[in-house]
């Protein structure tokens, strides 16, 4: 469930982002009570900071009465670099690549202990996945989150696999010395896989998004499992991740 924990000192701004994060993928309209309860503050306190909220266009209230994240909010997001450099760098190398495969094409980052979803595209062709744009993935179970998790300092790696590793199907590597293992092969070769580790029946590939010496995104593909040729599917990868990585140089200089 979203929200914060019980904080009597808490600052008005700090409520009224207790308010926005009671919102999620999973309960993207709530009534004023689910809000002042997922928020964990007072139900006159929620209605005082959702009214300024709607207001100002960060909330917006539906016919029945619930509310939604409103299109204020939305603009103001499109502005994070995120959107509008490397997302807007590596949309058109995405399509390329969804054209010439039909599989799902996935871009992501790392925020804290996730992989955060900029941008994801599929059709027809392309298997049911859960990732969605905006949306949150561990880094363990997902492809473009083991590329994420394997150029991450040491002591992030050190954090993440002290927290516990969910076992999300029966092939999930649940176990932190085997996962270390396997980040130093993705260092390796290059690439990272999974095999039916967040969704039985899919597999991932991904590749880094180098800019410069850091890597910045992970760039991937989802398959059917049966479909599956590891090696040729990050071969397609790489070109369009070189690309998008010397694009962010060249804009960024």
């Amino acid at each position: 469930m979203a929200g914060n924990s019980r904080e009597p000192g808490r600052t008005v701004t700090g409520r009224a982002f207790s308010v926005l994060s009671a919102f999620d993928a999973e309960s993207p309209r709530l009534s004023l009570t689910e809000i002042s309860q997922r928020a964990e503050i007072p139900l006159a306190t929620a209605h005082r900071l959702v009214g300024e909220l709607e207001s100002w266009g960060a909330l917006q209230r539906e016919h029945d009465g619930r509310y939604a994240i409103g299109l204020r909010l939305w603009e103001i997001g499109l502005l994070a670099p995120v959107h509008t450099g490397l997302r807007s760098t590596a949309l058109p190398h995405m399509q390329q690549l969804h054209e010439r495969t039909g599989a799902n094409v996935q871009l992501a980052v790392r925020e804290g202990m996730e992989a955060v979803y900029v941008e994801k595209l599929s059709g027809r062709r392309s298997i049911p996945v859960v990732s969605r744009s905006g949306g949150r993935l561990p880094l363990h179970t997902t492809g473009v989150g083991k590329v994420l998790l394997a150029h991450a300092p040491r002591a992030v790696v050190q954090e993440y696999c002290a927290r516990g590793l969910a076992r999300h199907t029966p092939y999930t590597i649940a176990e932190p010395g085997r996962l270390v293992r396997e980040l130093a092969r993705v260092r390796q070769r290059g690439f990272a896989r999974t095999a039916e580790e967040m969704t039985v029946g899919s597999c991932s590939v991904a590749v880094p998004v180098w800019e410069g010496e850091d890597v910045v995104a992970a760039l991937g593909l989802v398959v059917q499992s049966a479909r599956a040729e590891v090696t040729k599917l990050a071969r397609i990868l790489a070109p369009a991740a070189e690309a998008i990585g010397r694009q962010l140089d060249e804009e960024n200089r």
